[in-house]
C-alpha cells in the first residue's frame, strides 16, 4: 500500500542542509517575470547583481534550487507515483528576512494525512534554520495523491475563506510568457508533468500545466509590487490553496481585498472565463 498511515502519520523527514546565492535569487525572481519593467528601480531591486530582493515564496526552492532530477514523493510509509501527485496548498511563514545569499538546514514531519476516499492529502510541516541558529522561515504544504485514498484515515476539514461582500480594492493582470514553466523549473522543480507533453497527457492534462509553485510566487510578486510598493520585507506570511490549472501562456487576473494587516485574493485565469487557479489566498504584512 502507497500509504501506511501507523508508520506515515508524524513521520519525520531527515534534516538537510543547503545554500543559496545571490544568482539563485535573481534567478527565481526572472522565473517570476521581474524585470518586466526594466526601467523601474522598484523593479529593478528583485535583480540587483548583490542585494536581489527575496519574495518570502523563494523559500520554497531554495532547498532544493539546484536538484536536477525529478522530485520523488517517498517518505517512511508514503510511496507515491508522481503522475498522481499534484500540489494542494502552501505556506509560508517568514520569521525575519531572507538574506539575498546564505547557508541553512532544513527539516519537517509529516503532519497529517486525510482520506478523501478515493484521494489522499498528505501535510508536511517543514523549518529553515540560518547557518546562525536562528528560525529563517516555517513552510506548510500538502500534496493532493489521486487514487491514493481508501487507507482508513479521518477526511478531514473543509473549511474555506471567505471572500469580502464588496468590490476589490485592486484588480491585477499578471501576463505569463509560453516558456514560464522551462524558466520556473531552473529553480529546482523538474517535474515532468511541467515540460513533458506525453507525461501531461498521461497524466490527465492536454499539455504541460504551469508549477503551483510558479503561479504562487507569481501573484506574492504581484500583490507585493502593487499594495506594498515591491517592498518584500513587509510580507511576513503568504498562504494559498490550489484550486485549478495554470497552462504557460495564459494571464492571471488578480483581485485584492485590503484588510487589517492582510490581504485577501482571489486568482483567476482570463483566457478560460475567469476559472479559479489559487483559493484561500491570505497575505499577511506588517
Amino acid at each position: 500500500m502507497p500509504i501506511d498511515l501507523s508508520v506515515a502519520l508524524g513521520a519525520q523527514i531527515p534534516a538537510r542542509e543547503f545554500s543559496w546565492s545571490a544568482s539563485d535569487v535573481q534567478t527565481y525572481n526572472l522565473a517570476l517575470g521581474a524585470g518586466n519593467r526594466w526601467t523601474d528601480a522598484a523593479e529593478l531591486r528583485y535583480v540587483d547583481d548583490r542585494e536581489p530582493a527575496v519574495l518570502p515564496s523563494f523559500a520554497t526552492v531554495a532547498p532544493s534550487f539546484h536538484e536536477t532530477e525529478p522530485p520523488k514523493v517517498k517518505f517512511d510509509g508514503i510511496d507515491i507515483d508522481l503522475a498522481k501527485v499534484v500540489h494542494g496548498s502552501q505556506e509560508v511563514i517568514v520569521h525575519r528576512p531572507i538574506p539575498a545569499s546564505g547557508k541553512g538546514s532544513i527539516s519537517g514531519r509529516i503532519t497529517d494525512i486525510w482520506d478523501k476516499g478515493s484521494n489522499a492529502v498528505v501535510w508536511r510541516e517543514d523549518t529553515a534554520v540560518g547557518s546562525d541558529g536562528e528560525i529563517l522561515w516555517t513552510a506548510r504544504s500538502s500534496i493532493f495523491a489521486k487514487g491514493e485514498g481508501g487507507f482508513g484515515g479521518e477526511r478531514g476539514p473543509s473549511a474555506k475563506t471567505e471572500l469580502p461582500d464588496r468590490a476589490p480594492d485592486f484588480e491585477v493582470l499578471t501576463p505569463t510568457l509560453p516558456q514560464q514553466a522551462l524558466l520556473y523549473r531552473m529553480c529546482g522543480d523538474r517535474n515532468p508533468l511541467h515540460s513533458d507533453p506525453e507525461f501531461a497527457r498521461n497524466a490527465g492534462f492536454p499539455n504541460p500545466i504551469l508549477h503551483g509553485l510558479c503561479t504562487y510566487g507569481l501573484v506574492l510578486k504581484t500583490a507585493t509590487d502593487t499594495v506594498l510598493a515591491s517592498d518584500v520585507a513587509r510580507v511576513k506570511g503568504f498562504r494559498a490553496r490550489f484550486a485549478g490549472v495554470m497552462y504557460p501562456g495564459e494571464t492571471l487576473r488578480s483581485r485584492i481585498w485590503q484588510q487589517d494587516g492582510e490581504l485577501a485574493i482571489a486568482v483567476t485565469v482570463v483566457e478560460r472565463d475567469d476559472a479559479p487557479v489559487l483559493a484561500d489566498v491570505v497575505l499577511t504584512h506588517s
